[in-house]
């Protein structure tokens, strides 16, 4: 894949003023990444902003405990560390769950060129806000009155949603997920999980199959995890 064809596949980019996107196209970097590795460590030192053009990544966490606690699970599109636009030093690990394209850029150099484009600066921004906002819901479904099983219908609903693939069965959630990955999203264990999975599945509003997540209807899921 060209660069050109790489930046117009982003959405954030796409509201860059051209000569933006020629520097843009002129500073960039394409990667390729096989599924187990990792794009950046927590606490490392990264000198690239990173965009990913397709696959599928995950950000986390280690608790004190050495316990994974998964905070975003990304495809294709999505800039995976603005943050690092403040600081140099990583906050999260950064994991490949299925083999990704990553875009970069050099921290210095795409601060640069926000300087000079205020609408491609406010896209960064926007994008910032939004994941707050995820944040903020993520709390709110993982609080003690939301029950495990609701819990796990609006993380899968978002990820037929971010990472779906239209199928017979329903909507494929295309990459590997298993139910201890998925306690490691929700932070619950997995015991835990797979009984609230089996209530889900039970309910006809998924399937699984080898490691595989299927939404049967995205609509009765959305009303399963909003009902109180």
């Amino acid at each position: 894949m060209k660069l050109s064809e790489a930046v117009d596949l982003i959405d954030i980019l796409k509201v860059a003023k051209q000569y933006t996107k020629e520097a843009l196209i002129y500073y960039g970097s394409l990667k390729e990444y096989k599924k187990g590795e990792y794009i950046f460590l927590d606490r490392s030192k990264v000198d690239n902003v990173y965009f990913l053009v397709k696959g599928t990544v995950a950000l986390y966490k280690l608790n004190k405990h050495g316990e994974k606690r998964v905070i975003f699970v990304y495809g294709k599109s999505a800039i995976l560390n603005e943050v690092i636009i403040q600081n140099e030093v990583s906050s999260v690990n950064c994991e490949v769950l299925e083999e990704s394209l990553l875009l970069s850029f050099n921290r210095e150099q795409f601060i640069e060129l926000m300087k000079n484009d205020f609408d491609f600066t406010k896209a960064i921004m926007d994008e910032l806000a939004l994941k707050v906002r995820r944040l903020y819901h993520q709390l709110k479904n993982t609080c003690n009155n939301t029950t495990i099983d609701k819990q796990i219908a609006a993380k899968l609903w978002k990820l037929s949603k971010d990472n779906g693939i239209k199928g017979e069965i329903g909507i494929e959630i295309n990459f590997d997920l298993s139910i201890t990955y998925l306690a490691e999203l929700l932070g619950s264990r997995r015991e835990t999980v797979s009984r609230a999975v089996k209530i889900l599945t039970n309910n006809k509003l998924i399937t699984v199959k080898k490691n595989r997540f299927y939404v049967i209807d995205r609509e009765l899921l959305l009303q399963y995890f909003k009902d109180v």
